[in-house]
Parts: C-alpha cells; sequence; structure tokens
C-alpha cells in the first residue's frame, strides 16, 4: 500500500492567498474548482497545508502570465500520473509564447521541453525561450 504523504502546517484561505499574493476568496474558488486542493480539511472552513500553499503560488504565477484555467487544469491531471498530490509545485514547470499568442505550459525535462497540448505531453523539437515557474512565497512589509 502506498504510503500517504505527511501533511504540514494548517493554514486558512485568507492565510493562503497573503503567501500566494491573492484574496482568501480565490483561494476558496480555485479549491472549490480544483485547480488546488485543501488537504487538511475540505469542510467548512477549508483548511490547507504548507504543500498546498506551494500550489497556489504555482496557480496563480501560470495565471498572472495569462495561462488559461483549463491548461493548469490538464496540466495538473497529466502530472499527477507521476508527480503525485501536488503535481504543479513538483514538477519543474515553465511557461512560452510563440508569435504573440497566449501563454502554453511547458514541462522541463533531461530529455528537453515538453508542451501541454490537447493529447498530453509532447517533447517540442525547437522549443522558444521558457520562463520557469517557480514557488515564491510573498512577503509583506512589517
Amino acid at each position: 500500500m502506498a504510503q500517504v504523504p505527511r501533511l504540514h502546517g494548517s493554514f486558512l484561505a485568507g492565510e493562503v492567498g497573503e503567501l500566494a499574493g491573492v484574496s482568501g476568496n480565490t483561494i476558496g474558488q480555485w479549491a472549490r474548482r480544483g485547480l488546488i486542493r485543501s488537504s487538511q480539511s475540505d469542510g467548512e472552513p477549508r483548511r490547507y497545508s504548507v504543500e498546498d500553499i506551494a500550489e497556489a503560488t504555482v496557480v496563480a504565477a501560470l495565471l498572472g502570465r495569462g495561462v488559461r484555467h483549463l491548461d493548469i487544469h490538464r496540466a495538473s491531471e497529466r502530472l499527477a500520473r507521476r508527480y503525485g498530490r501536488w503535481p504543479l509545485s513538483d514538477a519543474r514547470l515553465g511557461t512560452i509564447v510563440e508569435d504573440g499568442g497566449r501563454p502554453r505550459i511547458v514541462l522541463l525535462e533531461r530529455e528537453g521541453v515538453y508542451e501541454l497540448v490537447a493529447r498530453g505531453w509532447q517533447l517540442m523539437a525547437a522549443p522558444p525561450p521558457v520562463e520557469d515557474v517557480r514557488v515564491r512565497l510573498r512577503h509583506t512589509p512589517d
């Protein structure tokens, strides 16, 4: 039987939002829509782990770059098979923009850069410049 990862901390949506750079209401919406999870409690009020916060910061970064919600859902679903419960923060992700189009999610692996397409991850022969996505917690001045 697979071991369940240990969760760290217990935070309310407002605290998660403060660290991810969005509102607590936005965090709640993301959890209800499946962009992130509330690992500590699905009941009201939802409670989030540090791992959930990391995932929320990646979602915030991707949305801030103009990536579509649908593409974030697809990436999360496809990556979960390999990376587990927090795939967006565990995988090495980036974004690309070609010909002034909408930013797209890419997966950076040892073998190369994979673009998320409707059928899954496709290795890019000649990827454009990639902007890394990293977990970044927001700091508020004292």
